[in-house]
């Protein structure tokens, strides 16, 4: 499909000047938001993430368990939207979260630099379901999209979209720190929804610039645009280098100022994370814990 075309019916991205008064706007309203609401609100968003080359069946085991069994000492605290795994460990997430709702989600397609044969990305996104992931997140081509060759970076995350299956949440990876410009950011994120994105997402957090609040809000303009030619919801989920309880509240804050309260929900936000666990749980208790 030529996908270049579409990307003429939407504004380009707002200047940098722009976006950094937007962000100092969101920094100012987030301060209202450091509170226990919000920061329950935050945790049953998190995609509670684990990929590390030290990952194995057993550290696996023992992080999903921690999961499902967070609600017994933290009863007041709704458990995580998802565990996010390599696809090797799907089913052994699959195992863990069974008859609890958190749902299970897995990198492919070459995560997290997507360089390899487009034949292996989408046998592994077809193996990752196959093994039970109800969610996959894949990372574009960046090289493609600095490039600006639009048509084959968005086709290939229709390709592999349609190999996750329409019952499968795929979220998409833009790599706004390796983009740089809003300009790019923007059209990266237009182009992963034109080609069938349920959420786009910040970050793989394996590079030098993770998330961002410059990105985020480039990123949820995109969204609204979209929605507002279109009438399709799509997600946003910031991941990568998110730690504490404020950020989590920070990021909040842009999604409500942008995109509105309908979009503060697992089905619409979603935040990639491990080490913001246990920061969102310290703020809600007030004590220090260190519980994943």
């Amino acid at each position: 499909m030529d996908y270049s075309l579409l990307l003429g019916k939407y504004a380009p991205a707002v200047s940098e000047k722009e976006v950094a008064r937007l962000v100092a706007a969101a920094r100012k309203e987030a301060v209202k938001n450091y509170n226990g609401d919000v920061y329950r609100t935050c945790f049953s968003v998190i995609d509670l993430t684990t990929l590390s080359e030290t990952d194995s069946v057993r550290s696996v085991e023992n992080f999903v368990r921690k999961a499902v069994e967070m609600q017994k000492h933290f009863p007041s605290i709704p458990n995580v939207a998802s565990i996010c795994v390599f696809p090797s460990f799907v089913d052994v997430v699959g195992l863990g979260v069974e008859g609890s709702d958190i749902a299970v989600t897995s990198v492919a397609a070459g995560f997290p630099a997507s360089q390899t044969f487009m034949e292996v990305k989408m046998l592994e996104v077809a193996m990752a379901v196959e093994n039970g992931a109800d969610e996959v997140d894949i990372v574009i081509n960046v090289g493609e999209m600095i490039q600006e060759q639009y048509d084959e970076m968005a086709n290939e995350v229709e390709m592999l979209r349609n190999e996750a299956g329409e019952d499968t949440i795929f979220k998409v990876i833009v790599e706004s720190g390796a983009l740089e410009t809003p300009e790019l950011i923007r059209r990266a994120s237009l182009l992963s929804m034109f080609a069938g994105a349920d959420f786009v997402k910040t970050s793989t957090g394996k590079i030098g610039v993770a998330a961002t609040p410059e990105a985020a809000v480039v990123m949820c303009q995109a969204i609204k645009d979209y929605y507002q030619q279109t009438g399709r919801q799509v997600g946003f989920k910031a991941a990568g280098g998110i730690r504490t309880a404020e950020d989590a509240a920070l990021y909040y804050t842009i999604v409500k100022m942008i995109l509105g309260p309908e979009w503060l929900n697992p089905r619409l936000f979603r935040i990639g994370a491990s080490s913001v666990a246990n920061s969102l749980i310290s703020a809600i208790e007030g004590t220090t814990i260190k519980y994943f």
